[in-house]
């Protein structure tokens, strides 16, 4: 008897996976990056603004933000930004790729990382 209660389970398990295998997944795996869909939405461009003035702030430099120009998302204890911003640099346009942590409902905040992107800064 429990040689079948074992086989059943085994088998019931594989049909499981099996089921499960040949479902398309909808909903994004957490911890992976997934594109923004509205680079104009608000926040998108506070988080920005965010990221340059901290840059400005830590490298005592003048960069103006202009436009978003990629972005991703990774949920992480809070949730990733990494941007791909246009910002002036005086009269030259530089891009430049900017990590920030965000946990909103600690207004917590933090840029990890700011750095030109190749052949554009």
């Amino acid at each position: 008897m429990r040689l079948f209660i074992l086989a059943a389970a085994a088998a019931a398990l594989l049909l499981l996976q099996v089921s499960a295998a040949g479902a398309v997944r909808t909903e994004p795996l957490l911890g992976g990056w997934h594109p923004i869909k509205n680079l104009s939405d608000p926040y998108v461009r506070e988080i920005a603004e965010f990221a340059v003035k901290a840059r400005n702030d830590q490298a005592k430099t003048g960069l103006v933000l202009e436009k978003v120009v990629k972005g991703e998302t990774q949920v992480v204890a809070g949730m990733n930004y990494r941007l791909v911003v246009e910002v002036k640099d005086g009269t030259n346009t530089k891009s430049f790729e900017a990590l920030v942590w965000d946990k909103p409902w600690e207004h917590s905040r933090r840029l990890s990382s700011f750095k030109a992107v190749k052949g554009k800064a």
